[in-house]
């Protein structure tokens, strides 16, 4: 189960969380890890969830008590898909969801909520504002790679072999 933590103008227009280029980004990762977000198959698919349910005006971060209103509802969905792991992606869904702050010092680290392993990592939107910056966008890639790999090997999902540079 990913977790971030709202719709932004394109999930909202569209109904579906992850559909922008954030998402995009997503659904590359998801399918690094040998996964289908489409997928209806347990075995291969994802569940996607928001800490917020609707976008905040300016698509600002959702304040505490939009993320109050939205949390039983988070939680009734974490209860029902019952996720192998949870991966929180960015500082909201790790403020909100676990009350921890700092994505940067907690990314890549095992945490938990309730018994479900949870691995807080960069969200997408995040990576891609280093697009001008081929450099630090890979090695932001490269960090949440890592990451998402310490998932992959907790589900005992293959890793694919290096790639060649």
């Amino acid at each position: 189960m990913f977790i971030g933590e709202g719709p932004g103008y394109d999930e909202d227009m569209q109904g579906l969380p992850f559909v922008g280029a954030a998402g995009q980004l997503l659904t590359k990762m998801i399918a690094a890890m040998g996964l289908d977000r489409y997928s209806e198959d347990p075995a291969k698919g994802v569940y996607i969830a928001n800490i917020v349910k609707c976008r905040p005006q300016r698509n600002r971060n959702p304040e505490q008590g939009e993320a109050d209103a939205c949390l039983p509802y988070l939680r009734r969905q974490i209860e029902l898909v019952k996720p192998e792991a949870i991966i929180l992606l960015g500082a909201v869904p790790l403020q909100y969801l676990l009350g921890i702050t700092g994505i940067t010092k907690n990314r890549g680290q095992w945490l938990s909520y309730g018994d479900i392993p949870v691995m807080p990592t960069f969200h997408p939107a995040y990576i891609l504002r280093f697009s001008n910056s081929p450099q630090l966008e890979r090695e932001n890639k490269l960090k949440v790679w890592d990451d998402l790999k310490k998932v992959m090997a907790l589900l005992n999902l293959p890793l694919p072999p290096p790639r060649k540079q």
